[in-house]
């Protein structure tokens, strides 16, 4: 069993995911705040994540009946409390001791869905149990990456299958890491006792003896690339739906679908690995015209009001994910910190809606929208 985290008091003075932010910088050391705060290159797509929602108009109705309004949403045959899930954020306990407990706690607690990554801090078996045991809970998810031996990563899949987990998201845009200059100049490391406790056990590559002439990235790193071909497998040793996170061009939103992807994830890894991406703002409506209007289709990066929620919705997401707001609510308070996190979003959601005359999220279509 695992135990509960402490009841952390949330710091005086913070109202809003802005104030974790700034209340964490001074709670994490240099090597964690460059972990988690930072992105690749110049930041540019970083920035424009944020930049893109602050961007976007809303606009009021007026004297329309919202009583018995709800944020419930249906995703995957399930209904949700509301569409805000805690996306994937390796390492948790650079954060917090309690580490992705406290997560897996909080969002059940506020009815979150949770996307445990494989490269977690802690066991996906005891971070499941936090998960699981509340009744109230929003989806469990899995997020994978294909790990250079096969059957590693089919190991990793059937734990994941037995602990509970009920979906598995592959992240498909990190055939590399971004260069990342803010981990360079910090000099980042793991600090002792922290490490991806999944994947130990994994076999070492085979070493690829280069000649001159090659190339380290195309000739080595992604000589063990995975490809379309790799979803096809995973789709055959597993009965657990698969959700592609990364998707960001049309192209690849039809052939997800093609690929019988049971949702897709509009992401560009909160500008973490290509810089000068757009921001996702601006790639989920071409996104969802591609897909058409019922494939499910979820949205993250830069999303900090339930502004943002209800602009994503009104864009044509499902859902939302957020990352390293809630990081930074876990640094400042543990689970609790986590746990007002969800709770303003949601609370500034319902206020949105009120406002922009929607009930329901249904009703949060394009013409919410000022143009």
């Amino acid at each position: 069993m695992n135990p509960i985290p402490a009841v952390e008091a949330i710091p005086s003075g913070i109202v809003s995911l802005a104030d974790h932010e700034q209340h964490a910088r001074g709670r994490l050391d240099d090597n964690a705040w460059a972990y988690f705060a930072g992105g690749a290159g110049d930041e540019i797509t970083l920035r424009a994540n944020r930049a893109a929602w602050d961007d976007i108009r809303l606009s009021t109705r007026v004297l329309r009946r919202l009583a018995g309004g709800h944020t419930r949403v249906q995703l995957l045959g399930r209904t949700l409390a509301h569409p805000v899930l805690l996306a994937p954020v390796a390492f948790q306990r650079l954060a917090h001791a309690d580490g992705e407990i406290a997560s897996a706690y909080a969002a059940a607690m506020q009815g979150a869905g949770l996307v445990l990554s494989s490269q977690s801090s802690l066991p996906l078996e005891q971070v499941a149990q936090a998960a699981l045991g509340e009744a109230t809970r929003g989806p469990l998810w899995f997020q994978l990456y294909f790990q250079h031996d096969r059957d590693f990563t089919r190991e990793l899949v059937q734990r994941a299958e037995r602990a509970g987990y009920e979906a598995l998201v592959v992240t498909v845009d990190a055939s590399s890491s971004g260069a990342r200059d803010r981990e360079r100049r910090a000099g980042f490391r793991l600090p002792a006792g922290i490490s991806a406790v999944n994947l130990q056990g994994l076999p070492p590559a085979a070493p690829i003896a280069l000649a001159a002439h090659q190339s380290r990235m195309f000739d080595g790193l992604l000589a063990h690339a995975p490809d379309w071909s790799d979803i096809e497998w995973l789709r055959s040793v597993t009965g657990l739906p698969v959700i592609l996170k990364g998707i960001t061009h049309p192209e690849d939103a039809r052939i997800a679908v093609a690929a019988g992807a049971a949702a897709i994830i509009v992401s560009n890894h909160g500008g973490r690995t290509l810089d000068t991406m757009p921001a996702t703002a601006a790639l989920l409506p071409r996104v969802r015209s591609a897909v058409g209007a019922g494939y499910p289709v979820l949205v993250d990066g830069g999303i900090r009001r339930g502004t943002d929620v209800l602009k994503a919705i009104a864009l044509g997401a499902n859902a939302v994910l957020v990352g390293r707001p809630y990081v930074f609510g876990l640094a400042n308070a543990g689970a609790m910190g986590v746990s007002h996190v969800l709770r303003l979003l949601r609370d500034e959601l319902e206020i949105a809606m009120a406002l922009c005359g929607c009930a329901t999220l249904a009703e949060a279509g394009p013409d919410i929208l000022f143009s």
